[in-house]
């Protein structure tokens, strides 16, 4: 028989009107009836739902609003069977002409999309609660589009690093997901296997999910209605890949009302996104409401709830109405639907469109409502995982941000835990292979693998405990990034992170017990206790200096001596001219001389006291009682001195002091001598001094975060940077610093430490193990255990290097550059003195030439051909060749010419 559209309509409305009167009187009206309420605005729900929980969430969105409104609404219900296009038709035109205001349409999408097209010809406002795959011009949908559902879904993929995965899905209308996710990968995304999981229609999904198990793929996005989902979940169970193998990302907003207390132990990964917290206020009054008509009661597991998005919408959508009704005057008319197109409802499609231009940020259900076109934006996806204490809130999506997970603590519930024994467990700890001696690779000619590789003072601390204890254990490379909780945002990072998220069970290296810290883990008691200190380079000897050979003795002192040296000079000038002893006859052979001569003239008093000084003497003699007591009094003084400074002298040039430019913490914060310091970028000790009150180390850290140069990645880019010598000091943790100034021997710690703290074990908040791990470290701790294994990495593996180069170092010998000063003070003294004697020789010259009126340079010649005749040792006065002998005055001997020199010469002198 061939299907002729025409005859369907017809008969279809010959149906209608059959029913029409029959069904008026089936219809219940909520809030009371038109006459009673005067100019109430009618609403319609049709719905397919049989368990009523739609009407009553219609009905107490209708109560809520209407404290708030002038012109109430009023609902009214039409229950019909799912799928019965002819019966909610019917029931439709039963609300027309009741004079229903808009309408709210049944969940079956066919159904619905017939009301539509009815309610569109008639400009009556139709509301559906449903994902669909087109944007209906007409429809007034509060559900997210497809595109922002999978905007979602690529954030939650991307954060979890995919590279390939399945994409499963109940039917062609969610393939508006895939479409659009594929357009944010681009070419370059992540292979995507995609799977129809109800192929045959039957509600039977194990064979496609049989494809999966055999497949290499065990990372799955799940899309479909809430019950496809539902069920898909409860067979993938049966059919054996419902473990901690696989990983479920499920793409239907209704995952908080799904059965999964099943799934909880079962160790899979399984993550979705939700609308709305079952703490919301509207939420918990939308329970309530069920209970007491429905006798429903609250689901007991965490992020669970009985309200589903249908349920939401439609309470939003009664409150979009509501909040237009406060701006837009509506008075629904009552319309035949058995008319044709010119019987319209006034100022419906004007009120339709008002509906779309409202903005409402509270006292909804699903957050923000907006509208862009006809597609609704600006809301958020809470990102939910489930754990066994149930659904928890891991993060939040917003349109327009980079979506990050952030996990909470994981919280232990401790009714799931065993009588507390260790034995057999297998754990994973997070090390850091980068930070010695806490843990390394070993070095070795073979290929390692698993435990085998690592070593350490961590490593073998896990080795004890573990056969204290009898658990297993899996070391992990945690990298150098520590971790770090953000108070503000909610946030860990690095190790922390992956204890909070439950991917490692426990953490040791050098890691610095904080209440920072402890807000999110939990640490074991200290296995070692230390503090922050600085590393720098050992002092440095002193480059000798021009004059150290004065260094025995201060500037003081030697101002001193010089001083005396001149009083007592004076001293013997005086005394000798007031001593009748020592005014002495020139000329012994004459008995009665016509004057005497003293020896003490002021040159020979300084070249006296010199000669004593230097403990040389010289030929000049005290003979008076006085001159003879200051001398014995000056030679024992300068005993003294001589003695006191060459003892002194042997120990400034033979030991050197070395010299530093900080010996404390206030020499480093005040840059003392342009030294720069930093610290590492991330952990305990940046975070002492972010957070110190205390004025030096506020000072410190105004300077590092001014200067994030100075701040690096990780401890040993520190020591390397300190060794470079570039005037750099790194504050780091003591033992760290012990250990690198045994095997560094231009490293030292500079003054004491700045506070005290210790290194504990991390692990998840609230782990029922810890007191057994606490135990057996105050065993070891007991036993010597601990101070054995940081004996050996510390002072025996790759030690001693220090220490034997310092027991065979011996006095240094002295170098030029220790007596380079007296050296000079030689030279200089030569050369003044070479001068000096060349200044009195031509003076010498020239008085000569002038007494024999000779000319100078005829003088000058000759005597200086009498110096350089070194093989002679005579010279004679007067000689026919000599130039003074052709002179009027050759008469004059030699020794009349007196000089500046002649007359210092004493006069009991012999020529």
């Amino acid at each position: 028989m061939k299907y002729c559209p025409i005859m369907f309509k017809m008969k279809l409305w010959l149906i209608l009107l059959t029913f029409l009167g029959l069904q008026r009187a089936q219809g219940q009206i909520y809030g009371g009836s038109s006459s009673s309420y005067g100019q109430a605005i009618r609403l319609g729900l049709i719905t397919d739902d049989e368990t009523d929980r739609i009407r009553q969430t219609f009905e107490h969105a209708i109560s809520v609003v209407n404290n708030e409104l002038s012109v109430p609404l009023v609902g009214q219900t039409e229950q019909v069977a799912y799928g019965n296009s002819v019966q909610a038709f019917a029931q439709l035109c039963n609300m027309m002409q009741s004079g229903v205001g808009a309408v709210f349409g049944p969940a079956a999408k066919h159904t619905a999309s017939h009301l539509l097209n009815a309610c569109d010809s008639k400009d009556i406002p139709f509301v559906y609660p449903h994902l669909s795959g087109s944007v209906q011009a007409d429809g007034f949908n509060l559900h997210p589009h497809q595109e922002d559902i999978a905007n979602a879904l690529y954030g939650i993929i991307k954060q979890f690093d995919w590279s390939r995965f399945i994409f499963c899905y109940e039917s062609s209308e969610y393939l508006g997901i895939l479409d659009h996710l594929m357009t944010l990968y681009g070419v370059k995304g992540p292979v995507i296997k995609v799977m129809r999981y109800d192929l045959n229609l039957n509600g039977n999904y194990k064979s496609v999910l049989r494809r999966i198990r055999k497949s290499e793929d065990s990372r799955i996005v799940v899309v479909g209605s809430t019950q496809g989902v539902a069920e898909i979940l409860r067979q993938a169970q049966q059919v054996g890949i419902m473990n901690e193998d696989y990983t479920y990302v499920i793409g239907n907003l209704d995952l908080h009302t799904f059965e999964l207390e099943e799934y909880k132990y079962s160790e899979a990964n399984i993550t979705g996104i939700r609308m709305f917290s079952p703490d919301q206020e509207e939420v918990r009054d939308l329970v309530e409401r069920l209970h007491q008509e429905l006798g429903e009661s609250e689901p007991t597991d965490n992020g669970a709830s009985t309200i589903t998005m249908a349920m939401a919408l439609t309470y939003d959508a009664v409150r979009v109405i509501a909040e237009t009704t406060k701006h837009l005057p509506y008075q629904p008319q009552i319309l035949n639907c058995s008319e044709r197109h010119d019987n319209v409802q006034p100022d419906g499609s004007t009120f339709r469109n008002y509906m779309r231009s409202l903005e409402l940020k509270e006292k909804t259900i699903t957050g923000r409502i907006f509208f862009e076109g006809n597609v609704r934006k600006g809301f958020t996806f809470d990102v939910i995982e489930l754990q066994t204490s149930g659904l928890v809130k891991v993060g939040t999506w917003e349109e327009g941000k980079d979506f990050e997970f952030k996990r909470p603590a994981q919280v232990i519930n401790f009714n799931d835990i065993d009588d507390g024994s260790l034995v057999n467990k297998t754990f994973k700890v997070l090390i850091s292979v980068a930070t010695k001696p806490y843990a390394s690779l070993v070095d070795s000619i073979d290929t390692l693998i698993g435990n085998n590789q690592y070593q350490g003072y961590g490593v073998d601390l896990i080795k004890e405990l573990a056969d204290k204890l009898g658990f297993n254990f899996t070391f992990l490379d945690g990298g150098i990034d520590y971790g770090s909780f953000n108070k503000t945002t909610n946030t860990t990072t690095g190790m922390l992170k992956e204890i909070v998220e439950g991917r490692a069970d426990l953490a040791i290296t050098d890691l610095t017990i904080t209440s920072e810290r402890e807000e999110v883990i939990d640490f074991s008691i200290p296995f070692m206790n230390l503090g922050i200190a600085i590393l720098y380079v050992k002092p440095q000897k002193a480059p000798p200096a021009l004059f150290s050979f004065m260094d025995p003795f201060s500037e003081e002192v030697w101002l001193y001596l010089g001083i005396a040296y001149v009083g007592v000079s004076l001293c013997f000038f005086i005394l000798g001219r007031l001593s009748p002893t020592e005014w002495d006859n020139p000329f012994p052979c004459i008995e009665e001389p016509e004057e005497l001569e003293n020896q003490f003239t002021i040159n020979n008093s300084l070249w006296f006291t010199t000669g004593a000084l230097l403990q040389q003497g010289s030929e000049i003699a005290p003979k008076s009682l006085s001159t003879r007591t200051i001398a014995a009094i000056w030679w024992f003084f300068t005993l003294i001195m001589v003695s006191s400074y060459t003892a002194n002298l042997a120990a400034f040039l033979t030991i050197e002091n070395p010299t530093s430019p900080i010996n404390s913490v206030e020499d480093l914060a005040d840059n003392k001598e342009g030294v720069q310091y930093g610290a590492k970028r991330t952990g305990s000790t940046r975070n002492f001094f972010l957070t110190s009150e205390d004025p030096i180390y506020m000072k410190m850290n105004e300077y590092m975060t001014n200067n994030p140069s100075m701040l690096l990645d990780n401890n040993q880019d520190g020591v390397e940077k300190v060794k470079s010598g570039n005037k750099y000091a790194f504050l780091m943790e003591s033992t760290s610093i012990e250990f690198n100034t045994v095997r560094e021997c231009n490293l030292t710690k500079v003054g004491d430490a700045l506070d005290e703290k210790g290194y504990g074990i991390a692990m998840v908040k609230n782990w029922p193990y810890r007191d057994k791990f606490n135990n057996a470290l105050l065993e070891l701790q007991e036993q010597g255990v601990l101070a054995r294994l940081k004996n050996k990495w510390w002072n025996e593996i790759g030690a001693g290097v220090c220490s034997a180069k310092s027991s065979s170092d011996g006095p240094s010998e002295l170098g030029v550059d220790n007596l380079s000063g007296i050296y000079a003070v030689l030279a200089v003294g030569t050369i003044i003195s070479i001068i000096f004697s060349i200044f009195c020789w031509c003076i010498f010259v020239f008085k000569k030439a002038k007494s024999y009126e000779v000319p100078f340079c005829a003088a000058l010649v000759e005597e200086f051909k009498i110096v350089i005749r070194f093989s002679e040792n005579e010279r004679a006065l007067k000689s026919a060749q000599s130039v003074y002998s052709r002179s009027r005055n050759s008469s004059h001997s030699i020794e009349s010419l007196k000089t500046d020199s002649d007359e210092n010469v004493p006069a009991d002198e012999d020529d």
